[in-house]
């Protein structure tokens, strides 16, 4: 139950081809993000999922079962918007109950799913309310709870919390990934926020102009980038990317090195430079180092008490055993 298969999918407005052709296994209970830049296609490849758009070509199978011309209501799915699309007239029980109301569930049936619904999302004191008396994150886990009372084969998120301000997406993002847990049914999330993407998935698609990147876990993709382009997306701060001599003296037409794995000192090193903008968080400083010979800024993660200034100079040494090469097409290089 869950398990969705892309088969050489694509999808064609006239001459432009915002999915070219895509090939993509979710397997049973997972927790699949789709990440790249606006524009990549992510969202549109949740709607071909869902049966809101009409797949140019290819199959979509969800348990089994070839769904590509499946309306929506048929497909057994679950959709949360970035919008709460909540009725403002009905209360919090009847938003939730909405869905299986249009579906003709026996009134008792209704009751119950509703109460564990509420339960599961801390919902149950405010059932009697409408949706203007609700906070953001109250409202979005409303929209939530009406997806999960239809009890779908997968919740499909389209940016949901898009809307929220920074403290509200921390506690939704926690919130949504222990539903995972209690619930374990699949879901895919979509969202251009790669801490996101990190933080919530069991597997991440990383996708741009429409094509595949790469796939795999967020640790395989931190740590193992198959290309310029998912370095460079994934990693917060980004990986500093640096060609010339620089990457030559590594074997490489282009390196990259995460700003964890850059040795700070103020003796000696690979590189020198001046100290730029020092970004003061705590427990971490990075710093924004003007690298001399031409190797540009690059950013350095030091402990939070490391003793810095704009101005000074400093020495950064690249460990070799995390250096990440890239051949002249931008191909990671084993």
């Amino acid at each position: 139950m869950g398990s969705i298969t892309l088969s050489k999918v694509s999808k064609v407005f006239g001459a432009h081809a915002v999915i070219p052709s895509i090939d993509l296994d979710i397997n049973n209970g997972e927790f699949v993000v789709f990440v790249g830049p606006s524009g990549c296609g992510k969202s549109t490849l949740l709607r071909l999922i869902a049966g809101l758009e009409d797949v140019s070509d290819g199959d979509i199978v969800i348990d089994g079962k070839n769904a590509t011309e499946l309306p929506p209501a048929q497909r057994g799915l679950s959709m949360v918007f970035q919008s709460y699309a909540l009725y403002p007239h009905m209360s919090v029980r009847s938003n939730i109950a909405f869905p299986l109301k249009m579906a003709g569930e026996d009134k008792a049936v209704i009751d119950k799913k509703v109460s564990d619904a509420a339960r599961v999302l801390n919902l149950t004191d405010y059932l009697d309310r409408k949706p203007r008396q609700l906070s953001g994150g109250q409202r979005q886990r409303v929209a939530i709870g009406r997806a999960i009372v239809r009890q779908p084969k997968a919740f499909l998120f389209d940016e949901p919390l898009s809307n929220l301000d920074a403290a509200l997406r921390v506690n939704m993002r926690l919130e949504i990934s222990q539903l995972h847990q209690d619930l374990k049914t699949t879901m895919i999330y979509v969202t251009h926020d790669q801490v996101e993407a990190m933080t919530m998935a069991d597997k991440i698609v990383v996708l741009n102009r429409g094509r595949i990147e790469q796939v795999g876990s967020p640790l395989d993709l931190y740590h193992k980038p198959d290309n310029l382009f998912v370095a460079g997306f994934i990693g917060s701060p980004r990986m500093n990317i640096v060609s010339g001599p620089a990457a030559a003296a590594y074997q490489a037409h282009t390196m990259g090195i995460r700003p964890e794995h850059l040795a700070l000192s103020k003796d000696s090193g690979t590189w020198q430079g001046t100290v730029g903008v020092a970004e003061h968080l705590g427990s971490d400083t990075f710093l924004h180092v003007n690298v001399d010979g031409g190797v540009g800024t690059v950013t350095a993660r030091v402990s939070g008490d490391f003793a810095v200034t704009h101005g000074d100079r400093v020495f950064l040494t690249p460990d070799p055993q995390r250096v990440h090469r890239f051949d002249e097409k931008g191909l990671a290089v084993r």
